[in-house]
């Protein structure tokens, strides 16, 4: 997802920050993700940073309605910040509906598709997906799989016949709850999940057409900076700071798999 932002906006400074030391996510208590994602939105605003994009499925589904509506109208950055999450563009791609549009319209009323959306436990249990495309889109059907172990072993860089396995084990999931009628639409519903994209492909049916979050985010926040240029006022190098929690020399190892030039990570 940074890499397709970065090619959108060349001369954006952006700070990207991982936590590693906390990862996965997916399996936390919501007031740990809470704590954890406020605690990282801090730390890109201490860095300059005035526009925080949540880069992950579980933070946002558990994280972003409470620091939008309860912590950043209290904080010191209240009126000149801003958090956005991935779930709002996606379901967006996915019902093919405005986020501000709540309520079923022509023809999105009438859409009797099946989406599939694979998660992690925590993002499947918020039900965030199905209930935001259900309110668009009523008559969809909205079917969800927990794929728990996936993104620690993307994380573990385990081989990718383990990988393999564990997407036939997710797709055979999703094709069970629907009595083997495939899926119109897949949500690759963790962000994580899109590096072994190749694999869901090999494994969906041919026609479901698999929602790319990197792309479908990265149109939808050109779309919110073109509507608000203030926050790209200031930027005019290009410049990328990555950090992390973890630490940074496995960092950059394990990222130089999927991103063979990608620079050094700093601790955070």
């Amino acid at each position: 997802m940074l890499r397709e932002l970065i090619a959108r906006f060349p001369s954006a400074d952006f700070v990207y920050l991982a936590d590693h030391a906390n990862v996965p996510y997916g399996n936390r208590a919501s007031d740990d993700i809470v704590d954890l994602t406020r605690r990282s939105v801090e730390n890109l605003f201490e860095r300059g940073a005035r526009l925080a994009l949540l880069g992950c499925n579980t933070a946002t589904a558990v994280a972003l309605r409470r620091l939008q509506q309860q912590w950043l109208p209290t904080s010191r950055w209240a009126g000149t910040h801003n958090v956005l999450g991935i779930v709002a563009p996606t379901v967006e791609a996915a019902t093919q509906t405005p986020w501000a549009v709540t309520s079923p319209q022509y023809p999105q009323k009438y859409n009797t598709d099946t989406i599939a959306v694979f998660g992690t436990l925590r993002t499947v249990n918020s039900g965030v997906y199905a209930e935001e495309i259900r309110k668009r889109c009523p008559k969809v059907t909205v079917v969800q799989q927990i794929c728990s172990e996936l993104a620690g072993a993307i994380e573990a860089k385990q081989p990718e016949a383990i990988l393999e396995g564990l997407v036939v084990e997710g797709v055979a999931g999703v094709m069970h709850q629907t009595a083997d009628m495939p899926p119109h639409r897949a949500i690759l519903g963790c962000t994580h999940f899109p590096l072994v994209e190749h694999l869901f492909r090999r494994h969906l049916p041919p026609f479901t057409r698999i929602l790319s979050q990197p792309e479908v985010v990265a149109d939808s926040f050109e779309d919110y900076l073109v509507r608000r240029p203030s926050y790209l006022a200031d930027d005019d190098g290009g410049r990328l700071t990555l950090l992390t929690t973890g630490d940074p020399d496995d960092v950059s190892a394990k990222a130089r798999v999927f991103w063979p030039d990608v620079a050094m990570f700093a601790k955070a």
